[in-house]
């Protein structure tokens, strides 16, 4: 293709200098006319006065920032002993304004209680959820209220990637929750002195039990556990007869009195009297100091391949549920065909092989519900596995998550280790048709997927 003519180069037709209007030529250097040269070189000496003027900037500001090092370097040391002094300050869980309240162990032959005794809560509340019908405590036929809680320490992590692991899980249940209609609680606080690490989670429980009678599930599930499949739905209606719905394996349970039978990282609490009788009667045995030291060697001496170390609340429950199997059994639901909790080392490996052969929407083997971290503890300095591994476990098992969530705005992550994310399909002015196709909303029943990608 051509060049336009207008573009075209124009023939030179005469190398001598230019005539002017009185038939002179112009005398100047070069052949320019005088006027030109006199303003080239009034602009080269404005140019080389700039670029003097801006030598000198440079300069002065090296040199400013050379002579000012020391004392830079004195205020960022300033700012990092100031962030240490509040951070310790912060963990040390004193505050000179909170009156000093002597700090004590509760005796063996003391019972510990999480409240005042309640025994007509079934009544009570049914009372007031005829009275109060702007909150049901179902939300559709087969879909009771359920409100799911999660909490971490109040100090901060020991170091800082496990504060930014714990937003991620907190990010992850929060999407979850918003997909399918689920309220969330994150407690980061701790309501008696009494019970705390493991066993923390249960006067939340029962409060939050009482301070929400529209509620008819509470939802237990650790920090450190991860929604994996963004899709699955809890078959409550499988539950109507049952009052606590946990992960385990009745084997495990009843024949071997396992430590590890049931899993009480993610687990499910109807809100009615029976619970609070078993909160009542499994809160006893958590006490710091002593009641939970001497607690600790009566579950080990009981349940199989428990180590000797004070008793936790996971090991607690199955201990009470095995001694009192009339009182309770009746109403625990035993779950193990989907994964309400799944073990991180034997799925976290195998995600791109799931992704390869089958969709979201199963919840079990096929594509794990939750993902649960045990042993790793990235908010702690110690853990039963290596750091690097954990870190690395939990970027894929979220970014796993995350693609699911992401594929509805036309995103993905660029690998399972890559917080970077890629445009999977291009705008269109037909928004509805990706909405009608990929919004997870629109989530299957128990037992069957849906195509995400």
């Amino acid at each position: 293709m051509g060049l336009d003519s207008n573009f075209a180069p124009q023939k030179r037709t005469s190398s001598l200098p230019t005539t002017v209007a009185n038939g002179r030529h112009s005398s100047g250097r070069g052949g320019q006319p005088r006027g030109r040269q006199i303003q080239k070189t009034f602009n080269n000496i404005k140019i080389t006065i700039l670029c003097g003027f801006v030598t000198i900037l440079v300069l002065r500001g090296t040199i400013g920032v050379n002579l000012s090092s020391s004392e830079s370097d004195a205020v960022n040391q300033n700012l990092i002993e100031e962030t240490n002094r509040i951070l310790a300050e912060i963990r040390s869980d004193s505050d000179p304004t909170d009156p000093a309240q002597p700090e004590r162990d509760l005796f063996l032959n003391e019972t510990y209680t999480l409240g005042p005794r309640i025994s007509s809560w079934d009544s009570d509340r049914k009372v007031w959820l005829e009275n109060n019908p702007e909150f049901p405590n179902f939300v559709s036929r087969n879909k009771p209220r359920v409100l799911l809680l999660s909490g971490s320490p109040p100090n901060p992590c020991d170091n800082a990637i496990g504060d930014h692991y714990l937003l991620k899980a907190i990010k992850n249940k929060i999407d979850y929750c918003r997909l399918h209609g689920i309220e969330i609680v994150y407690n980061m606080a701790h309501l008696d002195r009494e019970l705390v690490g493991y066993w923390a989670k249960l006067p939340m429980i029962r409060r939050l039990m009482l301070s929400h009678p529209e509620v008819e599930w509470i939802w237990w599930m650790d920090s450190d556990a991860l929604f994996t499949d963004m899709v699955f739905e809890i078959p409550f209606e499988k539950y109507r007869e049952y009052n606590m719905v946990i992960h385990g394996y009745p084997d495990l349970f009843y024949d071997q009195k396992s430590w590890i039978a049931l899993n009480t990282g993610s687990f499910l609490l109807r809100n009615c009297q029976w619970t609070l009788d078993l909160l009542d009667t499994w809160a006893p045995m958590g006490p710091k100091g002593p009641i939970r030291e001497e607690a600790g060697k009566v579950v080990t001496k009981f349940l199989k391949g428990r180590p000797d170390f004070e008793a936790d609340d996971q090991s607690a429950l199955i201990y009470l549920l095995l001694t009192q199997k009339e009182k309770w059994m009746d109403k625990v639901y035993i779950e193990n065909s989907y994964y309400l909790h799944g073990f991180w080392t034997g799925l976290v490996d195998t995600y791109e092989d799931l992704m390869a052969k089958y969709q979201p929407g199963y919840g079990d083997q096929r594509w794990p519900f939750v993902t649960h971290f045990v042993g790793c503890k990235p908010c702690g300095s110690y853990a039963d596995y290596p750091v690097e591994k954990c870190l690395r476990s939990m970027e894929r098992a979220f970014n796993f998550a995350d693609n699911q969530v992401l594929n509805l705005y036309g995103f993905g992550h660029r690998g399972l280790l890559s917080p970077k994310i890629k445009r999977k399909r291009n705008e269109t002015v037909t928004p509805l048709e990706y909405v009608d196709k990929f919004d997870i909303r629109r989530s299957s029943s128990h037992g069957t997927g849906r195509l995400l990608r």
